[in-house]
């Protein structure tokens, strides 16, 4: 899931961010409310984390841009102001929610899931591949009788992977998919990542090839491991 946060106090942002990125988001920031706008256009956000008074373009006219523009994305508005006059304001322009800073992380947490829940019309389907499966509602992964347990990068590539099954991706792709904007790696990185997660799944019981390099271009899941469970 990819998040973009919309928040002016850098300090604050890179906090939030920084959490968020551990619950296994991908989290872009934009520190004012124009650069919110053109982020939003430019990629798709799965919801938006939107502080209510911005420079540029304050959060409830940047709500209100985005939902006469057809912007259905969730929208979870930030405040230091504790009043029922703003919160109705940001409802009314069509926020999904609002929470009032300082910001308790684990109400944060289950507001996104809850507004994430919201959004999809039926749950997320456990996504397999003969004998792996990884579950994108409780983030449980394994092979067979099997868990694994992987880092939140790693998480993220071998769902990416599980989407697009015999798709090539590119590290490129993978890199736009699964890094923020303000910090994408260097390539290698995305080799580093794929090792160790080879190496988690053959530990659990999956032939090393799963995840197979087609050369020059990339990764995908091999065909011959495709059965279902």
């Amino acid at each position: 899931m990819r998040i973009l946060l919309v928040e002016d106090d850098i300090r604050l942002a890179e906090t939030l961010a920084e959490a968020l990125t551990d619950e296994r988001y991908v989290v872009d920031i934009a520190a004012d409310g124009e650069t919110g706008w053109h982020q939003a256009q430019s990629l798709d956000y799965d919801l938006m984390l939107l502080d209510l008074m911005l420079p540029e373009l304050d959060g409830i006219s940047l709500c209100h841009r985005l939902r006469s523009h057809g912007y259905s994305l969730p929208i979870l508005m930030l405040t230091a102001c504790d009043t029922i006059d703003h919160e109705i304001n940001g409802l009314d322009v069509g926020a999904d929610d609002y929470i009032v800073k300082p910001v308790d992380l684990q109400k944060l947490f289950a507001r996104i899931r809850a507004l994430l829940r919201r959004g999809s019309q039926i749950a997320s389907p456990v996504l397999e591949w003969g004998e792996l499966y990884l579950n994108p509602s409780t983030c449980e992964v394994g092979y067979g009788e099997n868990p694994i347990h992987l880092t939140p990068k790693e998480y993220s590539l071998l769902e990416l992977l599980l989407r697009n099954g015999r798709r090539v991706l590119s590290r490129s792709v993978m890199i736009e998919h699964v890094w923020s904007l303000e910090s994408p790696p260097e390539e290698h990185t995305v080799k580093v990542h794929i090792r160790g997660l080879r190496q988690k799944m053959k530990a659990a019981g999956a032939n090393e090839d799963l995840i197979e390099t087609v050369h020059s271009m990339g990764y995908r899941l091999n065909r011959n491991y495709s059965k279902l469970r």
